[in-house]
């Protein structure tokens, strides 16, 4: 939606078959589906591939992703020859998988574990975790860590997901933008595994402090716990960080249960916004009862039915899963709320 909103037209999923001149010098840009796009100029955008033939010339194993293969001193197969950089595979930090990835951040530490070995100290490295940044029309969106996607192709069901909507700094401070953040980490443990962010300011902040939580192997309980700056302009007393612990504390301690649209079918959907909300977006089929209301109106609910609740980031359906579950109810709360439910029905 922001580049949409800057003018960008997004074609997703369509595969490009073809590309051809025009009869006045332009491209057009054909897909699968037989659409036809005109362009005056094309950038692919198709990844890194190692370039290796030196390396197999020499006799050094390959790895299956391509690049060269080395230890955590970064030795290859040949125990006089080192490589660093994006020509070679190094082990996941947090899944322990073989990895190949052509950032500058895990070169420059590659080279640095490299030089220690040869100086005689027995350095190694810790592997990567892939922290990463781009930036989009004064936006932003960055990562560190193990994400859902990698999580399911590994068969990893021990984890648990949260969305929150939090501000950049302090809300009553002018010109305060809204974060979106997801955080993913251990259902058994509470050990951090990743972290997602998007927004216009403050996105780098966030994921920087998350990524060096998980290189210490925090747990959601250290981002509670967390002492970061304060000052309205930079952040609130409640650092997004902090807000992101709460929130999956709970979580793990039972006070929200959680459910996720994927799995929301069948759930009586309870919507506690205000009606005038409704008008902008709302989930098909979910009664409104607003938070100030539900006390009075919890004889409209039914008993023998799971109810999920949402409002528009999750914040109200928190308070009203409490309402709930301390008057018998079976409720749990909808991860990310309305806002949540958008990247869902993309999805689908």
């Amino acid at each position: 939606r922001h580049v949409t909103r800057n003018g960008v037209q997004l074609v997703l999923s369509a595969d490009v078959t073809e590309f051809r001149p025009t009869p006045h010098g332009a491209l057009e840009v054909l897909t699968a589906d037989g659409q036809v796009y005109p362009a005056d100029l094309v950038v692919l955008g198709i990844g890194v591939r190692p370039e290796t033939w030196l390396a197999q010339n020499a006799g050094l194993e390959i790895g299956s992703l391509g690049g060269i293969r080395v230890d955590d001193q970064m030795r290859t197969s040949d125990p006089d020859i080192f490589a660093v950089g994006d020509a070679v595979e190094v082990k996941d930090f947090l899944t322990d998988d073989w990895s190949l990835l052509a950032l500058a951040g895990p070169a420059n530490r590659q080279g640095r574990i490299a030089a220690d070995v040869i100086a005689g100290r027995d350095a190694r490295f810790r592997g990567v975790q892939g922290t990463a940044i781009i930036g989009l029309f004064g936006g932003a969106a960055a990562w560190t860590g193990v994400s859902e996607k990698t999580l399911t192709r590994r068969g990893d069901t021990d984890y648990e997901k949260i969305y929150l909507f939090p501000n950049s700094h302090a809300g009553y401070y002018p010109g305060a933008k809204y974060l979106a953040l997801k955080v993913i980490f251990r259902k058994s443990d509470g050990r951090l595994l990743g972290a997602q962010a998007v927004g216009l300011d403050g996105v780098d902040k966030r994921i920087d402090a998350l990524a060096m939580a998980i290189q210490l192997g925090a747990t959601v309980d250290d981002l509670e716990e967390a002492e970061l700056c304060y000052a309205p302009q930079f952040g609130s007393a409640k650092s997004p960080v902090n807000f992101a612990g709460m929130v999956a504390g709970d979580v793990l301690r039972g006070d929200m249960p959680l459910v996720h649209w994927d799995a929301s079918d069948g759930l009586l959907l309870l919507d506690v916004r205000q009606p005038g909300e409704l008008a902008v977006e709302q989930a098909p089929g979910a009664v409104n009862i607003p938070l100030g209301e539900l006390r009075s109106r919890l004889g409209e609910l039914p008993r023998d039915r799971a109810i999920g609740v949402i409002c528009r980031s999750g914040q109200r359906a928190y308070y009203a899963t409490r309402i709930l579950l301390q008057h018998g109810f079976d409720a749990r709360t909808v991860a990310g709320g309305i806002l949540s439910h958008a990247q869902f029905a993309g999805k689908n």
